[in-house]
């Protein structure tokens, strides 16, 4: 039998985990010096030690989509507090409620893209949201609808946050870091559907249009949904009249407002990478 080189002759670390427990209690073997450095919580949470957390949040999510062989990812974007049509909204936002019709759209989008995900073995077009309620959890949803998978990138905030129940399991992560998450948004990303949304919206939304302005990532279809909603919200002229932004940056974007106009620029793309 040919023998496989990529198995490893040192000795696993998870080994010497399990060994380190049965230390014995002495003071010694009580000291917090004592303990394995990588499995030291207290001592991976010092704040000299962010830079090794920095990097565990990039990695462990990239080697479990490398396993799973995702390839390129749709990312969506939106409100967490859009509700589903069968929900009612908060008390304190009934406003709210005028934006159901976006999370229906929102599902739609993203069953239509999760189908042609299928056509791959899900390795390209994967729906990936913020991975909690409202237009995330409409993402995540609609790719359930198809039979595909979807994924989750959730972050530690004290409302909001936990991840909605169409996510895939091994597919939802959680991070600490907004920048690592932004990240991990745009590493994969061959296109960008971005629904009306607030603060958090608009700076996953301008970080993407930052990069791809300064060619710090290839171009790719940024769909904002709902005209309305942004040039109500954003002056996109205002920039251009001071020639803070060139008119040429405005061709950046697109607005549509259904999922068949999101399709057809995807599939029409060739500002770059393609889809």
């Amino acid at each position: 039998m040919k023998e496989d080189h990529r198995i490893s002759r040192l000795r696993d670390a998870g080994e010497d985990v399990r060994h380190a427990r049965e230390t014995p209690d002495t003071p010694q073997g009580r000291s917090p010096s004592y303990r394995l450095a990588y499995a030291d919580t207290d001592f991976l949470l010092r704040d000299d030690l962010r830079p090794v957390r920095l990097m565990l949040e990039l990695q462990k999510p990239e080697v479990m989509l490398t396993e799973r062989g995702i390839e390129s990812t749709v990312i969506l974007f939106g409100s967490a507090r859009v509700p589903a049509p069968d929900a009612k909204a908060p008390p304190n936002r009934p406003s709210v409620a005028k934006l159901t019709k976006w999370y229906d759209e929102a599902q739609r989008f993203a069953r239509a893209v999760s189908a042609r995900a299928l056509q791959s073995e899900n390795r390209d077009f994967v729906i990936c949201t913020g991975g909690g309620p409202g237009i995330m959890e409409a993402g995540n949803r609609g790719a359930a609808d198809a039979g595909g998978i979807s994924i989750g990138l959730n972050i530690v905030l004290p409302h909001e946050q936990e991840p909605n129940p169409y996510v895939t399991p091994d597919l939802a992560f959680n991070f600490h870091y907004f920048a690592i998450r932004k990240m991990h948004f745009l590493m994969r990303a061959r296109a960008l559907a971005v629904f009306p949304g607030g603060l958090g919206t608009l700076d996953e939304m301008f970080e993407a249009i930052t990069l791809i302005q300064t060619g710090r990532m290839n171009r790719i279809p940024v769909l904002l949904f709902n005209r309305d909603y942004w040039e109500r919200l954003i002056d996109w002229q205002v920039m251009v009249d001071a020639g803070t932004v060139a008119a040429e940056d405005l061709k950046l974007i697109s607005f549509v407002e259904t999922t068949e106009e999101a399709l057809a620029i995807m599939d029409g793309w060739n500002g770059g990478a393609g889809c």
